[in-house]
């Protein structure tokens, strides 16, 4: 094997920072260009403060709840107020009793507002409850009962 060392031998060409890339991130796309920080959001009502619409319905939480009450006893106490989309009543899973709390959805505000001034502070299984809305706008303050 002859080898002239009296030649130039080009150098291996280094990466230079006009050539390609490879693997994720290399291609110019605009997923990131400006749009940080933009998320749909529910529609705003003129009023500042109050309750918050949930994406399906009005939202109202009830504490207070008896611990031995079973899910009828709650859906027929709030269900003379307007047809009830959800009814959650969470139970502890030691004891398999109520947790003292619930949550209660309705189609149309003004169900739940009747349900909140019907039934807050009324007794459910001689335990007295608190009804108020379980979601509030960034501007309100809630109060404390």
């Amino acid at each position: 094997m002859d080898v002239d060392y009296g030649e130039d031998v080009p150098e291996e060409k280094t990466k230079t920072s006009g050539g390609r890339v490879k693997g994720r991130g290399g291609e110019k796309d605009d997923r990131y260009s400006g749009n940080a920080g933009q998320f749909e959001s529910l529609q705003q009502d003129d009023e500042e403060g109050g309750p918050a619409r949930s994406i399906e319905g009005w939202v109202v939480i009830v504490s207070g709840v008896h611990e031995e009450a079973q899910e009828d006893d709650v859906f027929e106490a709030f269900s003379e107020f307007g047809e009830i989309k959800n009814l959650h009543l969470n139970l502890d899973r030691r004891t398999g009793f109520v947790k003292g709390y619930a949550f209660i959805e309705f189609e149309s505000k003004q169900e739940a507002d009747a349900a909140i001034k019907g039934l807050h502070g009324q007794p459910l299984l001689d335990q007295k409850l608190s009804v108020g809305w379980a979601f509030a706008k960034a501007g309100a303050r809630r109060k404390r009962r």
